[in-house]
């Protein structure tokens, strides 16, 4: 039997190496997995600052700022082009930082997730193999136990036993024998514990040596195999995230370069040349004044040449109107009638366009101090409003005679190269009709070649429409340059009569006067009116006046100025083309935010 010192020893040792051990790698390893998903939750973390940054770099910055229609002036200007290119690249940047978001939910995120699910299941099932191999070692100590301490007992009880056997035997031996027999018999029984024990003891030591050098090493192993996939897995994740980010480099190295690029074309000498090259009126200079003698009683004359005069004239005049500087253009346009819109026509079919009015009948007139009143009580963008409602049914020349003469060959050559455009997309769209009506005609199961002579008819006429146009547009741009021509001439000549004063062409003259009154610029270069809501024409319309805009049955366009009382909608077409159409003629559907949901018939 061991002593109790070596036994208590070799227990200590044995929970030691057993249950310490396993509770020690249980926290560990639980450690371990509060790390991988404090690390995951670090990457989906990042991923959603990337992608919030990513849509304020967007949404915030590049589409507010973008333009919001396509402008002449911004396609013009070298540092508009700059601006422009930056917003492209900063968009792209966005791009750019959104798909490293996404590379960072898919490829890191996800697959930690998943494998952490499958971490912990497999942590489970080697730790509930420890345990069971710990319960089989300890329920085979106890056993061992419970025979030894059988064992110590069928012994001392045996020893006893005989140690009465051999007092009764001297004293009296009629018991003896009886004393004899009892003490065989717990030899016996002591006997059959110490078989019990040593099989148990056997046991023991044969699971003993099967839990320390077979069971619990191969789970210890499993173990350590897992917590090295763990912080082998930890370290790819960390390798995809910088490789991740490293991809996205070069293109926003791109994108800054291109940045840079964009600001170095910035030429300050041609923008300034184009705002000069834009904004040239054509027009020769004044000639000298002329000395007036208000010494003599005779009346005095004033040059024909001196407009400057005039202007100084008229604006004395033009005091006594203020704040109406630019009388002659605003009192037109107070005095001329408010036209009411076309009825709708009796039939919303194509072909009703051509028995569909093409100009509003005039009306009676407003008084116009019920209108000066109307516009002065306004408040400012009101009363722009206003303006815009009394110029919309005034039109101006068709040869753009009111402008001035550069000016004026400028417009010219922007409507005849506007022109050309159409007749080139209706030319292919004929020889398209002309094609198809070949391969119908040599294949009659492929369609019916008749089919296409009203769409051909219809090209046709088009086509000779916009060649009509263009040679009326031709004709008035030869005239505006002969007079730029002879303008050159009399500049370079010295512009001077016999009598050695300075003479200006008339005509040129009330092109300034004109220019001088028009008051248009006014309200140009305002923002453009955001739009409130969008309509779809039911019936065509030909807007043959200032102002309006043409249709087809069945357009989308967006709606800018509600129907003010007098029949007509301001619309917008492609953010470029506005003007007013028959508020008869569409049927409007307003933003709720603008003013609530209504719809007008």
């Amino acid at each position: 039997v061991e002593s109790s010192g070596p036994r208590l020893f070799w227990e200590h040792w044995r929970q030691l190496i057993s249950s310490d051990q396993f509770d020690n790698l249980e926290k560990h390893t639980s450690w371990g997995i509060d790390f991988l998903e404090r690390y995951t939750k670090f990457i989906k973390e990042r991923a959603d600052i990337e992608l919030s940054y990513a849509k304020q770099i967007r949404y915030h910055l590049s589409k507010k700022y973008h333009p919001k229609r396509s402008r002449e002036d911004e396609s013009r200007y070298t540092w508009c082009l700059a601006f422009a290119a930056t917003l492209r690249q900063l968009n792209e940047l966005s791009v750019q930082r959104e798909e490293l978001a996404e590379n960072l939910n898919s490829q890191i995120v996800c697959e930690l997730t998943r494998y952490t699910q499958e971490l912990k299941t497999e942590r489970k099932t080697h730790f509930q193999d420890g345990r069971r191999a710990q319960q089989h070692i300890e329920g085979s100590w106890k056993q061992l136990e419970s025979s030894k301490r059988r064992f110590e007992r069928d012994c001392k009880e045996a020893e006893r036993a005989q140690h009465v056997s051999d007092r009764i035997d001297l004293d009296n031996k009629t018991d003896g024998e009886k004393a004899r027999q009892t003490a065989q018999q717990k030899k016996q029984a002591a006997e059959e514990s110490r078989k019990d024990y040593v099989t148990s003891l056997n046991q023991f030591n044969q699971d003993q040596h099967q839990h320390y050098h077979t069971l619990v090493p191969v789970i210890y192993q499993r173990i350590q195999d897992m917590e090295e996939r763990r912080i082998e897995r930890i370290c790819e994740s960390m390798r995809s995230s910088a490789e991740a980010e490293r991809k996205v480099l070069p293109v926003v190295s791109r994108c800054l370069d291109a940045m840079m690029d964009a600001a170095e074309g910035i030429q300050p000498r041609m923008d300034t040349q184009q705002v000069v090259e834009v904004y040239k009126s054509g027009f020769d200079p004044p000639g000298d004044v002329e000395f007036e003698d208000y010494s003599a009683t005779m009346r005095r004359s004033i040059s024909e040449s001196s407009y400057l005069d005039n202007r100084t004239e008229g604006r004395r005049h033009s005091r006594k109107l203020w704040p109406f500087i630019r009388k002659n253009k605003l009192l037109t346009l107070l005095s001329s009638p408010r036209q009411p819109p076309p009825p709708p026509p009796t039939s919303p079919s194509p072909g009703g366009v051509a028995n569909s009015p093409q100009s509003p009948p005039p009306a009676a007139r407003e008084p116009i101090t019920q209108r000066l009143n109307d516009l002065m009580t306004s408040g400012s963008r009101t009363r722009k409003q206003c303006l815009r409602s009394l110029k919309r049914g005034g039109s101006s020349p068709a040869d753009c005679s009111h402008l001035p003469p550069e000016q004026r060959r400028k417009k010219l050559q922007t409507r005849i190269n506007n022109i050309n455009q159409e007749i080139q997309r209706e030319r292919e769209q004929r020889d398209a009709l002309l094609k198809m009506r070949e391969v119908y005609e040599r294949s009659p199961q492929m369609g019916d070649a008749g089919s296409l002579e009203p769409r051909l008819d219809e090209v046709k006429q088009s086509l000779q429409k916009l060649e009509d146009e263009l040679r009326r547009h031709q004709a008035w741009l030869s005239e505006a340059d002969s007079r730029l021509s002879d303008h050159s001439n009399r500049r370079q000549s010295g512009g001077c009569g016999p009598d050695g004063s300075y003479t200006e062409d008339h005509s040129a003259e009330l092109h300034f006067k004109s220019r001088s009154s028009e008051f248009d610029d006014d309200f140009d270069d305002e923002e453009p009116l955001p739009s409130i809501g969008t309509c779809k024409s039911l019936y065509p319309f030909q807007g043959q006046n200032e102002g309006t805009l043409s249709m087809v049955e069945g357009e989308l366009l967006s709606v800018v100025e509600e129907d003010k009382g007098d029949g007509w909608t301001r619309v917008r077409r492609n953010l470029e083309e506005e003007g007013y159409v028959p508020t008869s003629y569409i049927k409007v559907f307003l933003d709720s935010s603008a003013k609530g949901a209504m719809t007008y018939i």
